[in-house]
């Protein structure tokens, strides 16, 4: 053991080591590359996954030394060249890189990066782990010989590695995190690794490229990305410096939103405007976005899906004595009144202040002389058309009717002025079914069947089909079931389960949603 004190070996050992960094590079932007096409939660598993698969198979390399040297002898020769199975692996893992690398390149060029919302978590979470060993095999068995070249000891070899990878775990998080978030990065490392599959390519066939070259023009385009990052960064700092945050990002959404095709898009002016590592606060207030969001999407839902259901309308039909007819109106709180016939057919509203005009004139009670005609919306009507209708018709109520002209339900301006500004106040101690959700001690939601799904996705992001024919909680446990629902059935959607708690008179009241535990979503930290 006395070559623990020989200042040669330790010597030898910072050389390895820092070798070992310089050539596990390539390896780590690889990964940085394919981890960032997992779901958010699953990234750092496959970066700490990858690195320690790299490191173990690298021991074992080295404790294979023997049979590691077997790998240069010849197997078979084509002519005047003579290949090896170290040949062999780095053409075939040359290949791959190229091939891999190309690929990338061509979904980065064509905008097919993009996260998919219809992508099941962890579904390529396997996938991409093989791609990384298999990579981690090639770049390990140059590491490997690298290292068997330049130190004689085992345990010094062992002990480069393992303090390499670990060095490089440390900074892999950092160093993953700034290639995803400057796309030129990416594109520059990917024709790094192009460059060095093409060099691999060439080792296989016995034509070796000397690494000074690679790491030389590696050097040269850094600094040249090196300088634009500085460009956009005194940029940035420009613009800081006349304008606030909120006032940039402001100008940045009206540029976005002016409805010009040319201007649609993130430009670099546009892009600076909005970006500031040097604040960390949100933007806006959640509040704010919420109400953003819900404006955004103003156009995409229907009067349907807001409106109550003809069930929920309170009503007077025509035919009822007086009395009866007297207290419905004294319980009444509403400005307006649903008046039906004798086969409750819907024929109108009455206005509460034309009753209060006929009272104080003393005439006896007659609703039917005053009964007015509301709007009338399909109920397929966007409610952007709906909240055009009310301002032309100078009047807050409309019914809503199907395709053969039944009334559905009725609609109101303050039910779309909900939509964007969510539950206003009022005098009526009733909860509105949009707004009629609680959270439960134990991590589970209680909500109201009747619920639209557009407002239960602001508390629980269920996947949603864009084209559904259903608005509520209970459609779409009626659509998935095929049956009404009965109390304590429960039916999965994504990583929620749909319990039905109450059920009355066939109609869904209450639903539990409980959040399903995945083991794959656990966040993996270094």
């Amino acid at each position: 053991m006395e070559w623990i004190v020989d200042p040669s070996i330790w010597a030898g050992l910072v050389t390895l080591v820092v070798i070992e960094l310089v050539l596990g590079i390539d390896n780590l932007v690889f990964i940085a590359i394919l981890a960032e096409k997992l779901p958010p939660a699953q990234r750092d598993r496959a970066r700490v996954t990858g690195l320690i698969l790299a490191m173990l198979m690298r021991l074992l390399l080295l404790a294979s030394i023997s049979w590691l040297v077997t790998l240069t002898r010849p197997l078979f020769h084509l002519g005047e060249l003579a290949f090896s199975a170290r040949d062999l692996i780095m053409l075939f893992g040359g290949l791959f890189l190229l091939f891999k690398a190309t690929v990338e390149l061509n979904e980065r060029l064509e905008g097919k990066d993009s996260e998919s919302h219809t992508q099941r978590r962890g579904a390529r979470f396997w996938p991409v782990v093989a791609q990384i060993v298999v990579l981690d095999a090639v770049f390990s068995l140059d590491s490997v010989i690298t290292a068997v070249g330049m130190v004689d000891h085992l345990p010094v070899m062992m002990a480069a590695v393992i303090i390499a990878i670990c060095l490089m775990l440390l900074a892999s998080k950092a160093l993953t995190r700034f290639v995803n978030n400057h796309p030129t990065i990416v594109i520059l490392c990917l024709s790094f690794l192009l460059m060095i599959g093409f060099s691999l390519v060439a080792d296989g066939f016995g034509y070796h490229i000397p690494k000074g070259y690679l790491y030389a023009a590696i050097g040269f385009s850094v600094m040249i990305e090196s300088l634009n990052q500085l460009a956009i960064f005194n940029r940035r700092r420009f613009l800081s410096a006349d304008q606030s945050l909120r006032q940039r990002t402001a100008e940045a959404v009206l540029r976005l939103l002016n409805g010009k095709k040319e201007e649609a898009e993130l430009d670099a002016q546009t892009a600076s405007l909005i970006a500031d590592h040097s604040q960390q606060d949100e933007i806006f207030e959640p509040q704010e976005r919420l109400m953003i969001e819900r404006v955004l999407n103003l156009n995409r839902r229907t009067v349907s899906s807001i409106m109550t259901s003809r069930h929920d309308v309170e009503h007077i039909k025509l035919g009822d004595p007086e009395e009866q007819t007297r207290a419905l109106l004294d319980k009444n709180q509403h400005t307006r009144v649903v008046i039906t016939g004798e086969g409750d057919e819907i024929l109108g509203v009455v206005h509460v202040i034309d009753l209060l005009q006929q009272s104080l004139k003393g005439e006896p009670l007659n609703l039917e002389a005053l009964i007015r005609q509301p709007l009338i919306f399909p109920e397929t009507l966007p409610l952007l058309a709906a909240l055009e209708q009310f301002r032309n018709g100078r009047t807050h109520f409309a019914f809503v009717v199907d395709e053969f002209g039944s009334v559905e339900g009725v609609v109101t301006l303050s039910d779309v002025m909900e939509t964007i500004a969510g539950n206003l106040p009022n005098e009526i101690e009733e909860i509105d079914a949009r707004h009629d959700i609680q959270k439960n001690p134990d991590g589970t939601w209680t909500a109201n069947g009747h619920m639209p799904l557009e407002d239960l996705i602001q508390y629980v992001p269920l996947p949603l089909d864009e084209k559904r024919n259903y608005h509520t909680i209970a459609g779409l446990l009626m659509e998935l079931l095929q049956h009404i629902p009965v109390s304590g059935e429960a039916v999965q959607v994504g990583d929620f389960l749909l319990r039905t708690l109450q059920v009355e008179s066939h109609r869904v009241q209450k639903v539990q949603i409980v959040p399903l535990e995945d083991d794959e979503e656990m966040d993996y930290e270094v």
